[in-house]
């Protein structure tokens, strides 16, 4: 805490932003406790104070404007305020069909969710396949991101693979473990084949199909994007980790906490990355320059890893979110002009989907807003 209450209020704004709820909220109240204090010192003649110099409004007269400019709405610490409930979801866009459906091969069974947008005639669709992050559920996933609601406006079926609390007890997706990092085997073979299965059962572009996911679930799309390139013609990673970062728990963590594993090939402090073991598909990234979660650090390995043996030039934006975050956009294009690389860093956003409902967990509705920017990057990629 500071001596400059202006600064204690904008910090307790990026903690807000980042999740950080209880930290704002302590942040807040000792600085309010210390104004009530000197005020009612400034109130008291024996205080060498005139009566009323600061008075018992003196807290009022900058905290509630300030918190109004940095929260846009009430704010810990303040009368009345309280954590901001989450929302009914509003899972289905008139018209739109959200569909329980099940995938079993070699590997297990998985069920997951399924958005057919009210456009559909049986014309052939994009589809973009959402691996949420641990501790969420498809319906939970599919608020917090609003991609049907995306879909909808562009006319795109939506899968939401379920990972099973038998497969992993946080229903996180099983990035860390080699024996699902591999075409062919493990949760790759799954959602790959709920993906076909898809592909059977409905009208759905080949040219079109897109991978994307939160933490573990970025770190799962980033295993698609590199074992079925054939499949998958772009990717998007937010808050995730290269391919084949680790290879047991305590890689895992260790690249979640620093970006790097020590002894993985391609992963030890200095060391080059790892080449793909397939040609790359176009990828659109994000992750809060905040993240304590899993470290900022894994974004610049996975783009590293992508660009290994590339050309590519580089163009960096600048802006910000009205009233939310802002953030540096990094675009890399081949010889040819096309984007092949884009990264979204979100300066002051911690461990969520940018621009996401509190409807869903993990979420930042601070902007920018991920879903509709992964959308654009897809669509503007067929094979």
């Amino acid at each position: 805490m500071t001596d400059n209450p202006q600064a204690d209020i904008r910090e307790a704004a990026r903690l807000t932003r980042a999740g950080r709820l209880a930290e704002a909220t302590t942040l807040l109240q000792r600085k309010l406790a210390g104004l009530l204090r000197s005020n009612a010192g400034a109130a008291n003649p024996a205080s060498g104070n005139p009566a009323g110099a600061g008075g018992e409004d003196a807290p009022r007269r900058f905290v509630p404007e300030a918190l109004r400019r940095a929260f846009g709405r009430a704010a810990p610490g303040v009368s009345g305020w309280a954590p901001p409930s989450r929302p009914s979801p509003d899972l289905v866009p008139d018209g739109g069909q959200f569909l329980a459906r099940s995938f079993a091969n070699p590997a297990g069974r998985r069920d997951y969710r399924l958005y057919v947008p009210s456009g559909y005639r049986g014309q052939a669709l994009p589809l973009i396949v959402m691996l949420h992050g641990c501790k969420q559920s498809p319906e939970d996933f599919a608020a917090g991101t609003r991609m049907n609601a995306r879909a909808e406006e562009r006319t795109c079926f939506v899968a939401y693979p379920a990972q099973a609390s038998s497969a992993n007890s946080a229903k996180c997706w099983n990035w860390f473990d080699p024996r699902h990092q591999q075409r062919g085997q493990g949760e790759a073979s799954l959602i790959a084949g709920i993906t076909g299965q898809i592909m059977d059962d409905f009208a759905v572009d080949p040219d079109r199909i897109y991978v994307a996911g939160l933490s573990a679930g970025g770190a799962a799309a980033a295993i698609m994007a590199a074992t079925y390139p054939d499949l998958y013609v772009a990717a998007g990673v937010h808050s995730g980790v290269a391919y084949a970062a680790a290879r047991d728990l305590s890689s895992a963590f260790a690249v979640m906490r620093q970006g790097e594993a020590a002894g993985w090939p391609g992963f030890g402090p200095g060391a080059p990355p790892a080449r793909m073991p397939y040609p790359i598909v176009p990828t659109i990234a994000f992750h809060g320059d905040r993240d304590a979660t899993v470290h900022p650090r894994n974004a610049e390995r996975m783009l590293a890893q992508l660009a290994a043996g590339l050309e590519l030039e580089q163009r960096v934006e600048h802006a910000e979110v009205p009233g939310g975050h802002a953030y540096t956009r990094t675009l890399y294009t081949d010889a040819g002009g096309r984007v092949v690389l884009e990264m979204w860093t979100i300066h002051g956003a911690g461990h969520a989907w940018s621009g996401g409902d509190p409807a869903g967990s993990y979420t930042d509705p601070y902007g920018p807003d991920a879903a509709q920017a992964m959308l654009r990057f897809f669509l503007e990629h067929r094979r």
